[in-house]
């Protein structure tokens, strides 16, 4: 199956999401403002530093090149996007329905977009696909908590080293946290801990737990915060 922005099977992580049942197409653009134009509006340099765009298949430049243009054509030309991420959407509905597997997709791999905004339409024209994202933006995940969501968008919130009163602020909402961990232990901040890195699928993660994840890449020598030792 021909896609044009989305990454089907791709990395390894989301590729776990089949033996759940699902089939998961994620969106990698360019983060932080390497295209030009700003992505993950409340980044933070901890999180900047570690960003995984450079690890997988964002070590070859062709790819990196690759994001920068869909990047750009998301900013420049958001119609003729929109139409190739449907005409991409489509494409993974017969793909999952082939294979016997749920499609869901990821428009946040390596950004932090409004899409709830920006892909609205789309979410509520397909309502079988489950998008889902991670976030460091707290406004828009006290939307999500609040109900103020398409129905088929699901948030989790992602901790940093500088957001400590925003991570608070979101699991005493009833939210879910991705924290970066050294090493994962069993409780954070009075919270269950979950293996994050069993598999993708954030909406299956039930509520009010903080998502384990092990330090890869650049994040294995942070020394900003970012990367939780408990």
């Amino acid at each position: 199956m021909k896609y044009n922005l989305i990454s089907v099977e791709s990395d390894h992580k989301t590729s776990k999401g089949t033996s759940f049942g699902y089939l998961t197409g994620i969106l990698y653009l360019a983060p932080a403002n390497i295209s030009g134009f700003e992505v993950c509006p409340s980044r933070s340099a901890g999180c900047t530093a570690a960003c995984l765009f450079t690890s997988g298949n964002g070590n070859y430049p062709k790819v990196r090149s690759a994001r920068i243009r869909k990047t750009q054509l998301l900013f420049s030309n958001r119609d003729a996007f929109l139409t190739m991420l449907e005409c991409d959407i489509m494409n993974l509905i017969v793909e999952a329905k082939i294979r016997n597997l749920v499609p869901c997709v990821r428009l946040n791999g390596t950004s932090d977009i409004g899409w709830e905004g920006i892909a609205k339409d789309l979410m509520h024209k397909y309502p079988e696909i489950k998008f889902y994202d991670y976030t460091k933006v707290l406004s828009r995940m006290l939307r999500f908590l609040q109900g103020k969501f398409p129905p088929n968008y699901h948030l989790t919130f992602s901790k940093s080293e500088s957001n400590d009163d925003d991570v608070a602020k979101v699991l005493k909402a009833g939210g879910n946290v991705a924290v970066v961990f050294k090493k994962v232990p069993e409780t954070y901040k009075d919270c269950k801990v979950i293996d994050g890195d069993l598999n993708d699928l954030r909406f299956l993660d039930g509520t009010n737990v903080v998502v384990g994840l092990k330090a890869k890449g650049k994040a294995r020598i942070d020394t900003s915060g970012f990367v939780v030792t408990v």
